[in-house]
């Protein structure tokens, strides 16, 4: 069972992906990480506007005390939706805002002078924590401005005492007891980042506005402003932990490059190896990888296995027929060698009984030279073959074969018989065939050998069953196993070339057939059959 092997498309493709994964989850997690650090500034702004919150209303307290007059009375009604339950022990505001989400909107409007001065009682408690307010800015760098229930600034680390920002949105939605958190565009002298730059945040400012609330009154609100860290100052910050994760990915793409190299890498290089050995002539050099890595790799290996196994048996094949050839040519070459030295030397001595003699030897030696010259051209045609396209009518050829093979040798019976049937096979192949079977019953047998050719259509009625039986002393057990093999053969002093029943089976094989013979004393029986629709090629 072959083992699942990825195509080498598909380990490229992977392979790229990984990489384009790493790349954008890097961008994607400098991005996150960038919204991470407006979040974070939100909440440290959260956090200290509660205590400026919590510090003013205090002061207010106080001078409301001192004057005498009544806390329910003083500030403006909360909107109803951001009324605290009075028994709430707890009102949390967790950081929410999104680089990604929420919108940036633009640089906030300049104060405005206000329609009225504040309160005595808002503008004593602002100048009550003001100090306290830019001593806090030192540490924490954000801007801080308190205003009165009518958005007026009593206490501020900037310059806008005494001016109204109730125009604005954080403003104006913090005066009705919502606590705000958005993104302004930052006011910056140095040109803005690229809009595809991954540093973003270095453009924005977080604004905060918390509303101090008292039951249901509105009493003032905080506003708060800081520019979160940049990204490059928060990974100089990380910079222990980036090295770390450059490691990371080194070691990573180090991993990828050795996968690949030893899915794609190593096996080429074990098949080069195996080919190298088979340029140089080594036997059994090229197998099948165990690990192709690939599945193109995969097929290449079985090709190239494939490939070095055929050239295995033709090289062997060649050294068989080469020594075959030889010695069938040697035995008659030897004895017309013989034959002339004999004549030259001693044609005078000789009696013409003796002359006829060895010319008659030159003439059967040239006979038998002339029938394996002609035996091999029709192995070789034998082995180039094609099956034929079109079927053909057995019954007719055969006829011919045999009137032919009955006119050449009188004294040779053949019959023929059956009811016929079609094969697709070349007219003359089918001929070579019929007439190889024949001349050797002859040849085993004598010219009084009997012998029937039955042609009948196949049992399945897709082909044709041909049989060639005769009378003659039949072939032993040891010999039947080796009929078919080229060069073999019992009959050589009777002209016998040990081709023939060779090229039949090539022939039958090559045009999808099957051939089988069987024997016993005073029996031999060919059997073959060819398919009406040819062989493979």
């Amino acid at each position: 069972m072959l083992r699942w092997t990825p195509r080498l498309r598909t380990v490229l493709v992977s392979v790229n992906l990984l990489i384009l994964v790493i790349l954008v989850g890097g961008i994607v997690l400098l991005r996150l990480y960038e919204s991470v650090l407006v979040r974070r500034t939100e909440a440290e702004l959260i956090a200290q506007a509660a205590h400026v919150a919590a510090a003013y209303r205090l002061a207010v307290e106080r001078e409301i005390e001192a004057v005498g007059a009544d806390p329910a009375a003083f500030g403006v009604a909360a909107s109803p939706g951001y009324i605290r339950p009075a028994d709430a022990p707890f009102v949390p505001w967790t950081a929410g805002l999104d680089l990604a989400r929420d919108p940036v909107l633009p640089t906030p409007d300049p104060a405005r002078p206000p329609p009225d001065p504040p309160s005595p009682e808002a503008a004593a408690a602002g100048a009550a924590i003001g100090p306290a307010l830019l001593d806090a800015q030192r540490t924490t760098l954000a801007g801080i401005r308190v205003v009165d229930a009518h958005g007026v600034v009593v206490a501020s680390t900037r310059t806008e005492m005494g001016e109204s920002l109730a125009h604005r949105e954080e403003v104006s939605r913090a005066l009705l007891g919502e606590n705000v958190s958005l993104l302004r565009e930052r006011v910056r002298d140095d040109p803005p980042p690229a809009m595809d730059s991954i540093q973003r945040g270095a453009r924005v400012r977080v604004f905060t506005a918390m509303s101090v609330v008292a039951g249901d009154r509105v009493w003032g609100a905080v506003v708060l402003s800081r520019t979160p860290m940049s990204l490059k100052q928060s990974l100089y910050g990380i910079r222990a932990y980036l090295a770390l994760g450059a490691l990371v990915l080194v070691a990573l793409t180090t991993f990828l490059g050795l996968l690949t190299s030893r899915t794609i890498s190593r096996p080429m290089a074990e098949l080069i190896g195996q080919t190298e050995r088979v340029a140089r002539g080594e036997r059994g050099a090229a197998a099948p990888l165990t690990s192709p890595g690939t599945h193109e790799v995969r097929l290449v290996s079985d090709a190239v296995a494939r490939m070095a196994r055929t050239l295995e048996q033709r090289a062997d094949y060649i050294r068989t027929f080469a020594s075959g050839v030889s010695h069938e040519f040697k035995t008659p070459l030897t004895a017309i060698r013989g034959a002339v030295e004999l004549l030259r030397d001693h044609a005078d001595e000789m009696t013409a009984e003796e002359r006829n003699r060895f010319l008659g030897n030159l003439e059967a030696d040239a006979a038998r030279l002339d029938r394996l010259v002609t035996r091999l051209t029709d192995l070789a045609r034998a082995d180039v073959v094609r099956p034929a396209g079109d079927a053909l009518e057995v019954a007719p050829v055969a006829a011919e074969v045999v009137a032919r093979a009955r006119d050449m040798n009188p004294g040779f019976r053949v019959e023929l018989d059956g009811q016929g049937g079609r094969a697709a096979i070349d007219r003359e192949l089918l001929d070579s065939i019929l007439t190889n079977l024949l001349d050797n019953a002859r040849q085993h047998g004598g010219d009084g050998v009997n012998v029937r050719v039955t042609v009948e259509p196949a049992t399945d009625d897709d082909g044709v069953e041909i049989t060639v039986a005769d009378d003659g002393p039949g072939i032993s057990e040891a010999n039947r196993e080796r009929v078919f093999e080229r060069f073999f053969t019992t009959a050589r002093d009777r002209g016998g070339s040990g081709l023939g029943l060779s090229i039949v089976r090539t022939l039958v094989e090559i045009h999808g057939g099957r051939i089988r013979v069987s024997s016993r004393p005073g029996e031999t029986v060919f059997r073959m059959s060819l398919p009406t629709g040819g062989g493979a090629i």
